[in-house]
């Protein structure tokens, strides 16, 4: 067990949550998982490591675990939802538009800037999520 699946299962624990052998396996793949896997990509590896775990078990436990406040439901335009573990700090998305892929990244000009918005504006900044979306430049386009 990874020290990170280990804190998901520690935080499930910290909320009452009674894990079951198959919260655990997802829970476990969740805190694995670095692509933002949606249901069914989670079904499948899940099946993988259990085949009784049925997809109406990982919807619940998804559901479960968003509603716990431990992981985070994206929808990334792709007609489906997309989850990941709640990360150490925070950062934001890039989706390309072409493959689906999500690219991770923090930029801390973005974050000032944001956060000088919402004091012009006359507020503290408490939460945000900054979604780019893109297609990949053409090798000629990338240097111009």
């Amino acid at each position: 067990m990874t020290e990170t699946a280990k804190a998901l299962e520690v935080l499930c624990a910290e909320r009452g949550m009674r894990m079951t052998d198959q919260r655990r396996v997802i829970a476990r793949i969740l805190d694995a998982s670095d692509d933002h896997p949606d249901v069914e990509e989670l079904y499948r590896r899940a099946s993988a490591v259990d085949n009784r775990i049925s997809i109406s078990t990982v919807y619940r436990t998804v559901k479960l675990f968003e509603d716990a406040g431990i992981i985070a439901r994206h929808d990334f335009r792709d007609g489906r939802s997309r989850y990941e573990t709640l990360p150490e700090e925070h950062h934001d998305h890039l989706i390309d538009l072409k493959s689906g892929v999500v690219i991770e990244f923090h930029s801390p000009e973005i974050e000032a800037l944001q956060e000088k918005i919402a004091r012009e504006h006359g507020f503290r900044l408490v939460d945000h999520r900054l979604e780019l979306y893109g297609i990949p430049l053409k090798t000629d386009e990338a240097g111009s």
